[in-house]
């Protein structure tokens, strides 16, 4: 999976979520789980992952949304630099 954001901002999560559905773009939301462990300090980001194949199309959807701030730099594992 490709991870586009990492935030704790619910309301981020919740718009990009509904980008990505608009646009027909699976994704998920990873780790949420873990705000029972941290307790409601909100120290572990959640992550916002797309398949590696749909990652160009999800991010130009971010950016266009004026969020590319909040996008995650390519790594060489997911074929960029």
């Amino acid at each position: 999976m490709h991870d586009l954001i990492r935030t704790n901002d619910p309301v981020l999560i919740s718009f990009v979520e509904s980008l990505m559905r608009d646009a027909g773009i699976a994704c998920m939301v990873a780790d949420s789980g873990m705000s029972i462990l941290e307790g409601s300090v909100g120290v572990i980001p959640r992550r916002i992952l797309v398949d590696p194949d749909m990652a160009s199309q999800a991010r130009r959807i971010i950016a266009d949304a004026g969020l590319e701030g909040e996008l995650r730099p390519w790594n060489d594992r997911d074929g960029q630099t």
